[in-house]
């Protein structure tokens, strides 16, 4: 898969919040191709994070897409402050919303993009139904709440399963991968078939600049090989 149709979104979860501007607009100097923003809300998982203020407060500072993923219960009673705040995509989890066609279909009709994401013991089949409303379908490669967890290479035969199913489709679908993101595992989530890459830490990094870290990234994705066993 040719790199320039892979995407990375680096996400927030691990900048330096003292400094969160200038580190969102180094990465979309250095090549990100939108900014992921975790919404949790200490009930869906255990920590609590941001909230639509935080993606007002970044949304001058950059002009590329903010995407943002709602690991929250609820995430339907947000929606109208999310559009406030000018972001461009919203995911929520299938396991957080009984009537997720229905919650789809809000964050659709208030005209942001929709996403719905599947944690890594959830199966497919969860999404399936949804899956033609969908502008993008986000596989978890850890549990989620938490920033800096290991990659799941067991997860990578799900990626594969959702990159057919989304090519059965004939529609074009973003099949994006989160959850322990690197130099080492970026291009086995490639090889699996996706199309955007989410990277907290592997962006933002106390042993490399921004943009060298995005370089090192970038460099990984062309890697012809997979060096995670799957």
């Amino acid at each position: 898969m040719a790199d320039h149709r892979i995407q990375i979104a680096p996400s927030i979860l691990s900048a330096d919040f003292t400094r969160l501007g200038d580190q969102v607009a180094e990465a979309e100097k250095a090549g990100a191709d939108c900014i992921h923003i975790d919404v949790m809300d200490g009930q869906f998982v255990q920590p609590i994070t941001f909230g639509p203020i935080i993606a007002q407060a970044i949304r001058p500072r950059v002009s590329i897409p903010l995407e943002i993923h709602m690991m929250t219960l609820q995430p339907e009673d947000h929606i109208a402050q999310l559009k406030e705040a000018c972001v461009n995509r919203i995911i929520v989890h299938v396991e957080a919303c009984p009537h997720v066609h229905a919650v789809v279909q809000q964050i659709k009709d208030a005209g942001i993009e929709a996403g719905v994401a599947v944690n890594p013991g959830t199966a497919l089949s969860a999404a399936e139904e949804v899956l033609p409303d969908l502008d993008q379908l986000l596989v978890m490669t850890v549990n989620p709440g938490f920033g800096g967890q290991s990659f799941l290479p067991s997860v990578l035969p799900k990626i594969k399963r959702a990159r057919q199913m989304i090519d059965a489709l004939g529609q074009s679908i973003t099949l994006e991968v989160d959850g322990g993101i690197n130099a080492t595992t970026a291009s086995c989530a490639v090889n699996a078939g996706a199309t955007l890459l989410v990277a907290g830490s592997a962006v933002f990094t106390s042993k490399a600049s921004v943009a060298d870290a995005m370089l090192t990234l970038r460099q990984a994705i062309e890697a012809p090989t997979c060096s995670v066993d799957d």
